[in-house]
């Protein structure tokens, strides 16, 4: 299913939401942070590098968009006992979660699997797939209290047609969409919406690691593509359920 990025973000029409957004310190999680702020949706900004945060916060509140939250937390190490917390934290602030955002991951490298780095693998794996799974876990409950909760996991095309030598990234992407459309199913009488979106190629740095050759300036900047996600967690959108998305390219 195609998503259109050409959405016009009405002010407030997210306001009152709590979203919380993983990676959000750079690239298309930043990008999508300014939006859903710029919507009136109160962000919880999750990600490793606290100075990153602080710069993405700043972008935020200068632009005189809903004051976002920072929460610094390492997905390669975080433990049951850190998502715990996280749980307990928004519950306490907020007593709901409206929306998940899964954006962070890392792309591993790129090497046949008879080669592969078995570190780099666990890493990958731990980012890519354990983490979502454990904060997801966590944060069912906390989803469970608004009247209506969306989760999206960003996905790849690799994610859904194989692809040689992409190795756990590409791994880690079909783990991704099963695990979307399992939660789907199980979650298909409550009011949490679950699907997977692929966002297609950004001019991020990831997208540059993965295509160092490529021209990067032929791709579409990340807050090109961003209004989606502000589409995507508004009423418009609540009807959508169990789907594979993937954003159209203009």
């Amino acid at each position: 299913m195609n998503i259109s990025t050409n959405y016009d973000i009405t002010k407030d029409e997210l306001k009152g939401k709590v979203i919380l957004v993983t990676g959000a310190n750079r690239g298309f999680g930043k990008a999508l942070t300014l939006d859903l702020a710029k919507a009136g949706a109160t962000v919880i900004m999750l990600g490793r590098d606290l100075g990153s945060l602080e710069t993405a916060y700043d972008e935020v509140v200068n632009n005189n968009f809903a004051e976002p939250i920072l929460y610094p937390m390492d997905l390669e190490g975080a433990t049951p006992e850190h998502y715990q917390q996280l749980q307990k934290d928004i519950l306490d602030n907020f007593g709901k979660l409206d929306g998940l955002i899964h954006n962070a991951s890392t792309i591993g490298t790129m090497m046949p699997i008879d080669q592969y780095d078995i570190k780099i693998w666990y890493s990958t794996m731990q980012i890519n797939v354990n983490a979502p799974f454990m904060l997801t876990q966590f944060l069912i409950p906390v989803l469970n209290k608004s009247d209506d909760s969306r989760v999206i996991f960003l996905s790849s095309s690799v994610g859904r047609t194989a692809r040689a030598y992409w190795g756990a990234y590409g791994v880690s992407k079909f783990a991704i969409e099963g695990l979307s459309k399992t939660l789907s199913e199980e979650l298909e009488k409550t009011n949490i919406k679950v699907n997977s979106l692929d966002p297609r190629r950004m001019r991020t740095e990831m997208r540059r690691t993965a295509y160092p050759a490529e021209n990067a300036e032929k791709n579409p900047l990340p807050e090109s593509m961003s209004p989606a996600i502000v589409y995507l967690m508004s009423d418009a959108a609540k009807n959508i359920n169990g789907e594979q998305l993937t954003l159209e390219l203009d």
